[in-house]
């Protein structure tokens, strides 16, 4: 299962509940991208990071894309 390099989020799993009750097993996915980056100054890493946090990353100056 691949998980986000920084803030370690995967696939979380719980109940879909309907207006009745009704219960089945679903899944939430997070946005995962492969992408090449630096993160704080670091060699450039190939790592899968969700869209928030390399969103956040860019914005702040922790990632720089490589």
């Amino acid at each position: 299962m691949a998980k986000d390099a920084i803030t370690g989020k995967h696939t979380s799993f719980g109940n879909q509940r309907s207006h009745a009750l009704n219960s089945s097993r679903r899944s939430w996915k997070p946005n995962l991208q492969k992408v090449n980056v630096r993160i704080n100054g670091a060699a450039p890493k190939k790592v899968y990071l969700s869209a928030r946090t390399l969103k956040a990353g860019l914005k702040n100056g922790s990632i720089e894309r490589v």
